[in-house]
């Protein structure tokens, strides 16, 4: 049962950066596909990136692109590194995983929230002046 937790949210001015982590236990993340999901007030789930276990694949949606980077370390925690950071990326943050054994996914896209089974509490961002 694999199990994540969030840490790393806070208050960031437009344009700052902020570091999400997302702790993992409880089995290797090579099997798995890793991605952080946003939700703002009001609004559906979103997809914000998609990180293959084994490090080799990243995927990231248009609205984030060239700003935010996911990564993971050799501890199994996962991060997201979110750069030129604007008002319209508050949100709460959530890191997610699915069983991935063959390593086929975040190529063309995130996938669905729907399609993933394991979820954190999330994490506040705030972008605001």
């Amino acid at each position: 049962q694999l199990q994540l937790v969030e840490s790393g949210g806070g208050l960031v001015q437009p344009g700052g950066s902020l570091k999400l982590s997302c702790a993992t236990s409880g089995s290797t993340l090579d099997y798995y596909a890793i991605g952080w999901f946003r939700q703002a007030p009001g609004k559906e789930r979103e997809g914000v990136s998609c990180l293959r276990g084994s490090g080799a694949r990243t995927y990231y949606a248009d609205s984030v692109k060239g700003r935010f980077t996911t990564s993971k370390d050799t501890s199994n925690t996962v991060y997201l590194q979110m750069n030129s950071l604007k008002p319209e990326d508050t949100a709460v943050y959530y890191c997610a995983a699915f069983a991935d054994p063959f390593q086929a996914m975040c190529v063309t896209s995130i996938g669905e929230s729907r399609d993933y089974e394991y979820w954190g509490q999330g994490t506040q961002v705030t972008v605001s002046s």
